[in-house]
């Protein structure tokens, strides 16, 4: 089991060929409702109502998993670990990181760095890529036939 990280459902559903090869059909993806309030609030932000809309639906076909009182416990261990190594990394990172643990999670799909981090004091493994300026620019210009996996349940 995956679990997808913000970043990584921007991306994958911006169409970046090298995130949509980070997942397969045939296995189990899960998010974080830390994921579904940082994706909304950017498109509240922006007001991208069809965008919004999407990514409800997106959600809706998705086992989105709640931060809880066990995720709280695991992503405080996780904050305590990174600050005794004077390691600085986004709060709301942390909190994904906590709830994955929490739920016998070991695989982050992400393209946030900081899980990089994260994953030196947590038993996780990140899975993760680089979006070069040029590449981004060619999977939008670039169209290929190749069949994708169907992550949202549509």
């Amino acid at each position: 089991m995956k679990l997808l990280d913000t970043s990584f459902l921007i991306d994958y559903f911006k169409g970046v060929e090298v995130a949509r090869g980070l997942v397969t059909a045939d296995e189990q993806h899960v998010t974080t409702a830390i994921t579904y309030h940082e994706i909304m609030t950017g498109l509240k932000r922006a007001h991208a109502r069809k965008e919004e809309s999407f990514f409800k639906r997106v959600f809706s076909q998705m086992t989105v998993l709640e931060f809880d009182e066990k995720a709280a416990e695991e992503s405080s261990t996780i904050a305590a670990k990174l600050e005794v190594v004077g390691k600085s990394v986004n709060a709301l990172d942390i909190l994904i990181a906590g709830v994955a643990v929490a739920n016998g999670i070991s695989k982050i799909v992400t393209r946030d760095r900081d899980f990089l981090e994260i994953a030196k004091v947590a038993e996780i493994d990140v899975l993760t890529y680089w979006i070069s300026h040029i590449s981004s620019m060619c999977s939008k210009l670039v169209s290929r036939n190749i069949a994708l996996p169907d992550i949202s349940g549509d």
